[in-house]
């Protein structure tokens, strides 16, 4: 596969991935999109329960499997070592696109928030969401994280290098800002559907439970990032101990 086509394998995969991107925040914040988390239901409760677990579960399965070590090396048998990354990419959009075009609403109301300035509230938490993972992204490389620094660094002939921890301002105050930024997208709505909130447990867990896996694989790559995960809080802010001495300040990616 010649280095060009590589390239453009990672413009297309970058390409499909921001505009589910758009669409995701369009599908969980019920607005542009023709079909939002909470359109009407079109199927019993049972089955719709059924199906929306099942499409969650393809994507965890997905995200999860496909960022181990193990699978990585697995895969470069098949595809250069550049499009790794693209590939993944393009394996999650596709993942999420299956789910907002066959996700299955069931109705009900778990809240709703009738006070005019409480329902600006709601919205702005749930942008500023969504912001803090765009922000994130950047603040760590958003351009590796993507897959585009690494088939644009092929097309150039040059070696890939892996990228330095650093930690910068989200960092510093919680281990994982990019999941942060997902948790207050999720849940900040002035309306909480049964839909919703079945769609906000289940990303949570999901969460939660990738947190260990990554943490694993980043203490195995980068061994000081045991003392980082013992210093700075993993979701919530509630307070950071001091650097051990001698030891560098690293972010997780």
């Amino acid at each position: 596969m010649s280095r060009l086509v590589i390239f453009l394998y990672g413009l297309g995969a970058y390409g499909v991935f921001f505009a589910t991107f758009l669409y995701a925040l369009g599908f969980v914040g019920n607005v542009v999109v023709p079909k939002g988390l909470d359109s009407p239901p079109t199927a019993p409760l049972t089955t719709a329960l059924l199906i929306n677990i099942a499409l969650l579960a393809l994507f965890a399965i997905q995200h999860s499997v496909m960022a181990r070590p193990w699978f990585k090396r697995t895969l470069l048998r098949f595809i250069p070592a550049a499009a790794e990354r693209s590939t993944y990419v393009l394996a999650s959009s596709v993942a999420l696109i299956l789910l907002f075009w066959q996700w299955s609403p069931i109705g009900g109301v778990v809240w709703n928030i009738q006070n005019p300035v409480g329902r600006i509230v709601a919205f702005a938490v749930f942008a500023s969401g969504w912001l803090l993972v765009l922000v994130t992204t950047f603040l760590i490389n958003h351009f590796d994280l993507f897959g585009l620094r690494q088939v644009w660094l092929h097309l150039r002939g040059k070696e890939y290098t892996q990228l330095n921890f650093v930690t910068p301002l989200p960092y510093r105050l919680v281990r994982h800002p990019l999941y942060l930024g997902w948790l207050l997208a999720f849940w900040a709505t002035p309306t909480m559907t049964a839909t919703h909130l079945l769609f906000a447990l289940v990303t949570t867990g999901y969460i939660l439970l990738a947190i260990q896996f990554e943490e694993r694989d980043l203490i195995s790559i980068h061994p000081e990032y045991e003392d980082y995960r013992n210093r700075v809080p993993m979701i919530l802010p509630l307070g950071t101990r001091p650097a051990a001495a001698g030891v560098e300040r690293v972010s997780a990616a």
